[in-house]
């Protein structure tokens, strides 16, 4: 959700798929890293790959977005 919402544009989960690869244990260290794989008008998709403190995936996850109408942060009029 983080990173499709950067650019200040309310942007909604159209579809989502995850694949839990290995088990989490209480205690691990989880780290998501999220990229934009594609943005184009309003749709947007992104990967997002989850590690535990030894390196090892846990998860994929593949959302598409959707932008909708209004911003997170108010912004000054345009001139």
């Amino acid at each position: 959700a983080f990173a499709c919402n950067t650019y200040n544009q309310r942007t909604v989960a159209q579809m989502a798929q995850v694949t839990f690869l290995a088990p989490a244990f209480a205690g691990d260290t989880l780290t998501a890293i999220a990229s934009e794989v594609w943005k184009q008008g309003r749709g947007g998709i992104y990967d997002v790959h989850v590690s535990n403190q030894q390196g090892d995936m846990i998860a994929e996850f593949r959302g598409h977005s959707r932008t909708v109408k209004g911003t997170h942060v108010p912004t000054a009029p345009s001139e």
